[in-house]
C-alpha cells in the first residue's frame, strides 16, 4: 500500500517573482543633469570655434590688406600714399579696442599704440607715419614702416595682448 501524502495546511507557496527590467525612458536624473551639461558645453564650444573662426578671418583680411597696400606701393612709389593707407589701417584696427582712436593725436595716439606691447622703435616707426603724412616727401623707409605696422597688426589683432587704458586727457 502506498502511503498518500498528508494535505498540507496552509498557504500554498508559489515561485519567487523577479520585478521588471527598469525602462530605459525616461533616464535617471543624473542622465539629464548630463545631458544638460554637454548641451551647455557644446553651445559654448561653438560659440568659442566662431569667435576664433570670425578672428582668424580678419586677422588674415587685415594682414592681406597691408601687403596690397606694400604692393601698390611697389607699383606707384607714392610714399604719401603709403603712409596714409597705412595710418589709415592702424587706425581702424585700434579703433577696435577704442573708440577714441579716430580722433586721437599727439600723446592720446602714442598711448593707444603702446597698449600694443611692441619695443620702443616700432612704436617709433608707427608714429613717424602721422608725421609723414603732413610733410612734403622726404626720406621715408618704406620697408621698415610696413614692418612695424605689420608687427604691430600681428600683435594687436590679438585682443587678449592689448594692456588696459590708463585715463588721460584727449582734449
Amino acid at each position: 500500500m502506498m502511503l498518500q501524502p498528508a494535505p498540507l495546511s496552509g498557504p500554498q507557496l508559489r515561485d519567487i517573482h523577479l520585478p521588471p527590467e527598469p525602462s530605459w525612458w525616461p533616464p535617471a536624473p543624473g542622465w539629464w543633469a548630463l545631458l544638460v551639461l554637454l548641451l551647455v558645453l557644446s553651445v559654448l564650444a561653438i560659440g568659442w570655434w566662431r569667435r576664433r573662426r570670425r578672428a582668424l578671418r580678419q586677422r588674415r583680411e587685415v594682414l592681406g590688406e597691408l601687403e596690397w597696400i606694400a604692393q601698390r606701393h611697389r607699383r606707384d612709389g607714392d610714399a604719401a600714399a603709403l603712409a596714409g593707407a597705412l595710418h589709415q589701417l592702424l587706425r581702424r584696427v585700434a579703433r577696435q579696442h577704442d573708440a577714441r582712436a579716430a580722433q586721437q593725436r599727439g600723446d592720446a595716439w602714442r598711448q593707444t599704440l603702446a597698449r600694443v606691447p611692441v619695443d620702443a622703435a616700432t612704436l617709433q616707426q608707427l608714429l613717424a607715419l602721422e608725421q609723414q603724412l603732413y610733410r612734403p616727401p622726404a626720406v621715408f623707409d618704406h620697408a621698415v614702416s610696413v614692418a612695424a605696422v605689420r608687427t604691430w597688426l600681428q600683435l594687436a589683432l590679438k585682443p587678449e595682448r592689448w594692456k588696459p587704458a590708463t585715463e588721460h586727457a584727449d582734449a
